[in-house]
């Protein structure tokens, strides 16, 4: 295995939008090579989640994970490993929040992103069985996250308003209390903690 290059805003691979994979492609050896690789890289970068097309793979591939302490994102609620072969997200209803937000391929900036609530998930995991799930909060936010990235799109494409773009650092200093403190409301009234 190998910790594969993430390719940073400005590739074209990012504005791609990925191609279905196929139950027989899923369980081919160079498909199961690359998804162990994609989770090697997105834990050796501290990502919560990472898309194909982020490795300049325009596959309908996403791994998300959120570990307790992970240092670029403290405040999310822990997610285990999911990798998520061709992907489709249902927003549960028009409810949305203000989801400060950050990108692998887009290095030290923040912004924040209008993202639905709750979302009804539904992929192949990498043995193309199928999975539905309804998530809520903040986690939701995540798989919109990685979702935008396989329809080529990133963050910033969602920002609605530029005065939010930050430095981490900004963000860490300026903003991140007030966010947590909002967040933690939300995923208190959604039931989530």
């Amino acid at each position: 295995m190998a910790v594969l290059e993430i390719v940073q805003i400005g590739h074209p691979v990012l504005r791609e939008v990925a191609r279905n994979v196929s139950v027989e492609d899923i369980q081919s050896e160079a498909v199961q090579n690359f998804i162990d690789e994609l989770v090697e890289t997105m834990r050796a970068a501290n990502g919560a989640g990472l898309a194909a097309t982020q490795v300049a793979r325009p596959l309908r591939i996403c791994a998300v994970e959120v570990k307790a302490g992970n240092p670029r994102y403290p405040y999310k609620p822990a997610i285990p490993l999911r990798v998520m072969i061709n992907p489709e997200i249902e927003p549960m209803g028009p409810a949305t929040f203000l989801n400060y937000e950050g990108c692998l391929s887009v290095p030290n900036l923040r912004g924040v992103v209008p993202r639905y609530e709750a979302i009804r998930l539904r992929y192949l995991d990498r043995n193309g069985v199928p999975h539905e799930e309804e998530v809520k909060g903040v986690s939701a936010g995540t798989y919109q996250h990685e979702m935008d990235h396989l329809d080529g799109k990133v963050f910033v494409d969602r920002v609605v308003d530029s005065t939010t773009l930050c430095t981490w650092d900004n963000f860490e200093t300026h903003h991140k209390a007030a966010f947590v403190e909002a967040i933690t409301a939300m995923e208190k009234r959604l039931g989530n903690s």
